[in-house]
C-alpha cells in the first residue's frame, strides 16, 4: 500500500483524524481542545510511525499542506492548529464535530 492510498484509507475510514507529532506544541493544543469538547477522534504520530515522513508527504500531495497538525472531519481537510481553532471561534466546530457522530448529543 502506497503512503497516499493509506493516508486516505485512514481520512475515510475515521470521522475525525489529527496527523501529528508527539512533540509538536500545535498539534498538543489542536488535540486538546477536540479533547475538551469531548470528541472521539484517532491520532497518527507521524513522528512514531515507520513510514511517517512518506505519510507526510502524501499529506502535502493530497492538501497541499505539510505541516502537523493537519486535521480532518468527515473526510474535509480542516487545516492546521490556527484553522480548528478559528472555525471553534466561530462556533462551526461543535456541529461539525456533532455531524460527524463524534460528540454525545446532551439531552436538554
Amino acid at each position: 500500500m502506497t503512503p497516499l492510498i493509506k493516508v486516505k484509507e485512514i481520512i475515510s475510514t475515521n470521522a475525525v483524524v489529527v496527523f501529528s507529532k508527539t512533540y509538536c506544541p500545535y498539534c498538543k493544543r489542536a488535540k486538546n481542545l477536540l479533547t475538551e469538547l469531548g470528541a472521539s477522534y484517532i491520532v497518527v504520530e507521524l513522528n512514531v510511525e515507520t513510514d511517517g515522513p512518506e505519510m507526510q508527504d502524501a499529506l502535502q500531495e493530497h492538501t497541499g499542506q505539510r505541516t502537523v497538525p493537519n486535521i480532518f472531519i468527515k473526510e474535509k481537510h480542516i487545516g492546521g492548529c490556527d484553522s480548528i481553532i478559528e472555525i471553534h471561534k466561530n462556533g462551526l466546530l461543535l456541529p461539525m464535530l456533532t455531524d460527524a457522530g463524534v460528540i454525545a448529543t446532551v439531552a436538554a
